[in-house]
């Protein structure tokens, strides 16, 4: 008896194992959400495959800090000017052509990069053109990623979907940058760029085999782009939780973020590295973030948002100025590892937040205006990251950005209870919040 007692209970083994999976981690119970998260993590790895290599590819041909920042830039800068427009774009059509339609276009972009760099033909314009262009997609293809999440999956699944998107992003700096090390070694930068653009078939079948039904409520027919943004913008500014989260995520962006684009000239030119070992320090800040994703996973619904926030923008600024005085390459992973949980801890509780909070119908434009600040101000941040490496050096550099998002933080702080306030009399005023 005690025999077949045990084979039942391993017999059933899977489907509790399952259940405890699903139950974590519930968006995996949408269709439509599996095979998004399939294709995706296919093509972000090869994203960062050619971030990293357009990085290096740049630093080789030039030797500047400064031209490694403005090409970083580049990719950025569309997102500053055109994601507004592109937050309206998302909110008037549907969705999944509209990703359709970007996934191919970057595709082809990727291909174009490739074959100039692969025929030796490739120049710092050239990479400046297409990493523009590229931009020019991201700005409508990022918001249009976000906005999805909220058709692929129930409402209630919705916090489940964010952290798990966050997750694609981080696994995908894991695993991405590492492989592009090695793959510069043996097939050099075009191989890599090559690779992103097959990469972009598996996200193209996915969206192929995905079928949604829309929820939302389109912007007047009549109604201008310039108005649809005018509203937008003046329900994100009239919120005070959306408007507190933009305006701080516009402060980190522009001097937290920017160290991303030095990675290659702090692994070359402070640790002697190669290909490889650049790779390695960009998989560090990717593993701590991908960490950062599962611990704001799990402790959803136990620990304040806010302090989630304050707290992983706390140990990302203290982790990455302990890196900037790192000597070795392993203590400096350490430190790029435990600002990778601080930085992501923040940001999938600030995106996860801004998700629960908007209406649908303002979705795509809130959105837009969310990762305009995100991504958009990242340019003005590799610009002014690039121009202090270039006069102050690199680490001084670094740690001038980390000490202002380290006092943003502290007023963060201190305002917490106002903005509390402030958000308790908004919602006795609006009702549908």
């Amino acid at each position: 008896m005690k025999f077949e007692d045990s084979m039942a209970r391993n017999e059933h083994f899977p489907a509790i194992l399952k259940g405890k999976f699903l139950a974590a981690f519930p968006a995996f119970r949408s269709r439509n959400f599996r095979l998004y998260f399939i294709g995706q993590i296919v093509s972000m790895i090869g994203t960062w495959l050619q971030m990293v290599a357009l990085g290096w590819l740049v630093l080789e041909m030039t030797g500047s800090a400064f031209q490694v920042g403005v090409v970083a830039a580049a990719s950025s800068l569309p997102t500053l000017f055109l994601s507004l427009f592109g937050g309206v774009i998302v909110d008037r059509y549907d969705r999944r052509k509209i990703l359709l339609f970007t996934q191919a276009a970057s595709m082809v972009l990727a291909i174009v990069l490739a074959l100039f760099t692969l025929t030796g033909a490739v120049t710092v314009p050239v990479i400046l053109v297409l990493a523009f262009l590229l931009g020019c997609i991201g700005s409508v293809a990022t918001p249009a990623i976000q906005a999805f999440l909220s058709e692929m999956v129930d409402r209630e699944q919705l916090h489940s979907a964010v952290a798990l998107n966050s997750a694609i992003f981080n696994a995908s700096r894991v695993i991405g940058p590492a492989i592009a090390g090695f793959m510069i070694s043996w097939v050099g930068t075009g191989g890599a760029f090559m690779a992103n653009g097959l990469s972009y078939l598996a996200v193209i079948a996915a969206l192929l085999a995905i079928r949604t039904v829309s929820r939302r409520t389109a912007p007047h027919a009549k109604q201008s782009p310039l108005e649809s943004i005018r509203e937008g913008l003046s329900y994100t500014w009239g919120h005070p939780l959306l408007r507190t989260i933009v305006l701080f995520v516009s402060v980190v962006s522009i001097f937290g973020w920017s160290f991303m684009s030095m990675l290659p000239v702090v692994a070359k030119q402070t640790f002697g590295l190669g290909s490889g070992g650049m790779g390695l320090l960009f998989s560090a800040f990717g593993t701590g973030s991908l960490f950062g994703t599962v611990l704001v996973s799990m402790l959803s619904g136990r620990m304040r948002s806010d302090a989630m926030v304050i707290g992983g923008i706390l140990v990302f600024g203290l982790g990455l100025t302990a890196f900037t005085f790192a000597e070795g390459e392993g203590i400096a992973m350490l430190f790029l590892f435990l600002s990778g949980i601080g930085m992501l801890s923040a940001f999938a509780t600030m995106t996860a937040t801004v998700q629960r909070l908007v209406e649908e119908q303002y979705r795509g434009r809130v959105m837009s205006i969310y990762l305009m600040v995100l991504l958009g101000f990242i340019p003005i941040g590799n610009f002014q990251v690039g121009f202090l490496s270039e006069h102050l050096g690199t680490a001084l550099a670094i740690r001038i950005g980390c000490v202002v998002v380290l006092c943003a933080t502290l007023s963060l702080f201190l305002y917490r209870g106002r903005i509390e306030r402030a958000w308790l009399a908004y919602r006795r005023t609006t009702p549908r919040q």
